[in-house]
């Protein structure tokens, strides 16, 4: 439950501390005083986001505090856990500052956490219903949560959800592999000129290299074979280089074991007449081979043509590239081939997640259809209670062809008030007060089932008076018993069903307007009682209608 609030700096609040107690509590105040402003602020512990503008006026930061006692709500230790968060067992700190630099920053336990992560807890402690959320009435989404909260359908609804992704995803995926295939249907033609084109035109690596060398030599056949001739002339001449060199050679044979190198120089000089040997032999070998040929030449410069044509028409510079570029080509051409029994396949997979998809959301309806009877029977009972003694309720059911995330059921509430009258939509036909009734007993049948500690209403009776008012006091004192149930109310008939009492008031009387708020002791009370009776001039009957309010 929440045990304080403190808030500084926040619109019209200084400093402000409060302290709660278990039970029933009633906050009162003229309108204007800033119980929506403490409201607020306790929505920002909630995750809500910020606007630098809340920050008072010449302060430089906000702070709002919240204590919690989570003593008696031992499962929230698994999302301390899960969330690697402090968990000092029997309270729990949520803090948010902001700056007027428009910085946000929250905390659970001295520990800095997201907005998603204080969202997440606080959904588990508190709830508020504000002055607008009647409204929520009219939402078929929040009627379906209401019917699942009391279904307790987590299980079918989270198998369901698991179900209705995997069939999205698959649909996701078929939708996309069709527009792939019929984009590469429709360019098949393109993809198979290509591809022919490079496929016949026989590339192969390195073939390039190869004949732009051949080109070279080609180009200067004469003039290679012509210093060629001249080399081997000079190494082979009678009075050249291997002849002096095997002179050189023998007369070393004669003297090398009288030297101490002789032997090292006789090695090094037979090594260098056998290496010139075999550059002679090779040289000689490969002058035979040059000749001149203009055909040959033609052939291979009309190859470089062909190679270097398909190079600027494909935007590469190797025919390395062309080759990849002709397998893509070729794996395209078999990805088409496959597409129809890739689409023929998902297809299967995809009807057989939408048949377990169908499954699960019999279920899903089945727990919701079970719910319907409990739920209409508890709203009527407390309706009645609250004054429609001919009140009829009904939870219609209806499944729609379309899959949502929540099932393919349409959840309506349908009301009546009155003899002889069907019931109807809620929001068509239920007024003011009636709706306020109707949310009250909802809500109050949503609370039991969620095991929440808090639940805040925030003028949830607008619309009624008198023995109306009392009866709705009643509701709210009686959910106390189990929760801790805290309300902003304008009627006297309420406030007097709360075991602590607040009020909310503004302090003119400084350089600047300031929000307060106190707990009442009895004789305060009985003032601010008689003066909700009756006005600012509190009368004697006012004080002894407050009396009576108290002592019922």
């Amino acid at each position: 439950m929440l045990k304080s609030l403190h808030i500084s700096n926040y619109a019209l609040i200084s400093e402000l501390n409060i302290d709660f107690e278990s039970g029933f509590s009633v906050i009162t105040g003229e309108t204007g005083a800033g119980k929506s402003i403490i409201l607020g602020a306790l929505s920002l512990i909630l995750g809500q986001r910020a606007d630098s503008k809340a920050i008072k006026i010449d302060a430089d930061k906000c702070v709002i505090e919240a204590e919690f006692d989570i003593s008696a709500y031992s499962h929230l230790s698994d999302f301390f856990i899960q969330n690697d968060l402090d968990n000092a067992g029997s309270y729990c700190l949520i803090r948010r500052e902001l700056t007027n630099a428009g910085k946000s920053r929250a905390f659970i336990n001295d520990t800095p956490v997201g907005l998603n992560v204080i969202r997440d807890l606080s959904n588990r402690l508190i709830d508020i219903h504000s002055q607008h959320e009647n409204l929520l009435l009219s939402n078929v989404g929040y009627q379906l949560d209401v019917v699942d909260t009391i279904a307790q359908n987590t299980s079918e609804l989270n198998a369901y959800r698991q179900a209705y992704q995997q069939w999205r995803n698959l649909q996701a995926e078929l939708k996309q592999l069709q527009k792939t295939a019929d984009k590469q249907a429709s360019d098949v033609d393109y993809i198979q000129f290509q591809y022919q084109q490079l496929s016949d035109a026989k590339l192969a690596e390195h073939e390039q290299e190869e004949l732009e060398q051949e080109q070279e030599t080609l180009s200067h056949a004469e003039e290679i074979k012509l210093q060629l001739q001249k080399a081997n002339q000079l190494l082979e001449d009678e009075n050249m280089s291997l002849s002096l060199l095997k002179e050189s050679v023998l007369a070393l044979s004669h003297i090398k074991s009288y030297i101490p190198s002789g032997e090292n120089w006789y090695e090094r000089l037979q090594s260098s007449l056998i290496e010139l040997k075999d550059v002679a032999a090779e040289m000689s070998s490969y002058e035979e081979r040059v000749e001149f040929n203009p055909e040959r030449l033609n052939q291979v410069e009309s190859r470089l043509s062909e190679l270097f044509t398909l190079q600027k028409k494909y935007k590469v510079s190797s025919v390395t590239e062309l080759i990849a570029l002709r397998d893509s080509y070729e794996e395209q051409l078999q990805r088409i081939g496959s597409f129809e029994d890739d689409l023929e396949a998902l297809s299967t997979k995809l009807a057989l997640i939408f048949t377990q998809l169908q499954e699960q959301s019999r279920k899903l309806t089945e727990s919701r259809q079970k719910a319907c009877e409990p739920i209409e029977s508890y709203l009527v009972e407390q309706l009645i209670k609250l004054g429609m003694p001919n009140i009829q309720f009904k939870v219609d059911i209806n499944s729609l062809d379309e899959y949502s995330e929540s099932g393919n059921d349409e959840v309506q509430f349908l009301f009546s008030a009155n003899k002889n009258r069907l019931p109807q939509p809620v929001t068509q036909i239920a007024s003011g007060g009636e709706v306020s009734r109707l949310m009250l007993s909802i809500k109050s049948l949503v609370a039991h089932k969620a095991d929440l500690p808090t639940i805040i209403f925030d003028e949830i009776d607008t619309g009624v008076s008198g023995e109306i008012a009392h009866r709705m006091g009643e509701i709210m004192r009686t959910m106390s018993t189990e929760m801790q149930v805290i309300t902003i109310t304008h009627l006297p008939q309420i406030a007097g069903k709360g075991a602590q009492h607040y009020s909310v008031f503004k302090d003119d009387t400084g350089l600047q307007t300031q929000t307060h708020i106190r707990r009442l002791n009895e004789d305060e009370r009985l003032v601010e009682l008689a003066q909700m009776l009756s006005g600012k001039n509190v009368t004697d009957a006012a004080l002894q209608n407050a009396k009576e309010l108290l002592r019922s």
